[in-house]
């Protein structure tokens, strides 16, 4: 049994009547979200295009990878090229899936597809006027030094980054 608690323009919560698969029922707090795609733009100098986002929910300023909400239907892949277009300007040639994750699965059902983009042209910027972010390049290896130093602790992010480091090493 579901009870609705809330619907929003990103996610509904609901009350989630469960049987475990211990038998016991409980009632869930359980947040519904559509899903999203992140990327993780990668030049061919091995500098990675990240964007330090303002997150109020986090207090402040984050370095994340792009990404976005998943549309209705739509497809990871093309929403992870929109979202590189929309936040960052660039447009890429290849893209290539990281990992599926899931964000909070206590909780949210949120799956995020991370994607590695190459190939990197120059697009249009178009921001939301919701999203008040700036473009940072770093060396792959900056970039790991900030999750080291807990300057990088988005998820989201720390996972594309890491995937594209291990992938890189294993070169």
């Amino acid at each position: 049994m579901t009870k609705n608690i809330y619907k929003g323009r990103v996610v509904t919560l609901n009350i989630d009547t469960v049987q475990l698969p211990n038998g016991v029922t409980v009632d869930l707090e359980t947040i519904r979200h559509p899903g999203a795609a992140a990327v993780v733009p990668m030049k061919d100098d091995g500098t990675v295009v990240l964007i330090r986002q303002f997150r109020h929910a986090a207090g402040g300023f984050i370095y994340e990878i792009p990404a976005g909400k998943l549309n209705p239907g739509e497809d990871p892949l093309h929403c992870a090229a929109r979202e590189l277009e929309e936040e960052i300007g660039y447009r890429a040639s290849t893209f290539s899936l990281l990992s599926s994750i899931f964000t909070a699965p206590g909780f949210v059902d949120e799956v995020i597809h991370v994607y590695k983009a190459t190939g990197l042209t120059q697009g249009r910027q178009q921001l939301d006027r919701d999203e008040v972010l700036e473009v940072v390049e770093m060396p792959l290896r900056e970039a790991m030094r900030k999750i080291e130093d807990g300057t990088i602790r988005d998820a989201k992010t720390i996972v594309g980054l890491q995937a594209v480091y291990i992938k890189e090493a294993a070169r």
